[in-house]
């Protein structure tokens, strides 16, 4: 079993009877999903779920998995999703599958945001490893990119897979991945990137991992925020 089975099985333990589940995207992901579904058949466990994506929605469709609709949720008892960058704070950096608006309305939602990690996504700062993506409205992009990089960003649209046109993401907009040579305290740059007109949503996640479950050489450590 490798780390990221591991760590997808840590989490699926903390699922009970009667919870509503949010599912990430992702490879580690898929393992957590792959374990609700063997629960369900092998322990008769009872649970709802809710998919960040359509790709997390046909992995569980495919896996016998109960989903309901994003529109009739509230909130939810526990979301379990991966991450890029992960910081000592708990502070996250998602969205290289660019399905920022609907993983970051789960993780607020959510009475628990769990998140599955190995070593390699650990990082002493956001953006060390990994553009910032900033979604944005399509006709609004370019002045986004100029607000950006008035905060000393740059960067430019995402291209698609095929490198043959822009990438979209599920709700039609647009995606700029943007580096920062440095970045302000990361409360205040998060609400900055928040605040900024024509930004639908972006890749940071302050405030909002209650628990990072980290696997390393077969070894689950869990990293709480600190107080």
């Amino acid at each position: 079993m490798n780390d990221k089975q591991l760590v997808a099985q840590h989490a699926a333990k903390l699922v009970r009877d009667g919870m509503v589940v949010g599912l990430g995207t992702g490879s580690t992901a898929d393992f957590f999903i792959a374990e609700l579904a063997r629960r369900q058949a092998e322990e008769g466990l009872q649970i709802s779920c809710v998919s960040s994506s359509i790709v997390s929605m046909l992995k569980a469709q495919e896996l016998g998995l109960s989903l309901v609709a994003i529109e009739n949720l509230t909130r939810l008892d526990l979301y379990v999703d991966g991450a890029d960058e992960v910081t000592p704070d708990n502070t996250l950096l998602k969205g290289q599958g660019a399905d920022l608006v609907r993983e970051k309305l789960l993780a607020k939602a959510s009475e628990q945001f769990i998140v599955l990690v190995d070593q390699s996504k650990m990082v002493t700062h956001i953006g060390a490893n990994f553009p910032i993506p900033v979604e944005v409205m399509p006709f609004a992009w370019r002045l986004v990119q100029n607000s950006l990089q008035q905060l000393g960003g740059q960067g430019t649209l995402r291209q698609n897979s095929k490198g043959n046109g822009l990438a979209v993401t599920s709700y039609g907009s647009l995606v700029l991945d943007m580096h920062f040579a440095s970045t302000p305290e990361i409360a205040e740059f998060n609400h900055l990137l928040s605040a900024t007109p024509g930004v639908i949503e972006h890749g940071i996640f302050h405030g909002l991992a209650n628990t990072v479950l980290l696997a390393e050489n077969g070894v689950v450590q869990e990293q709480k925020p600190a107080d």
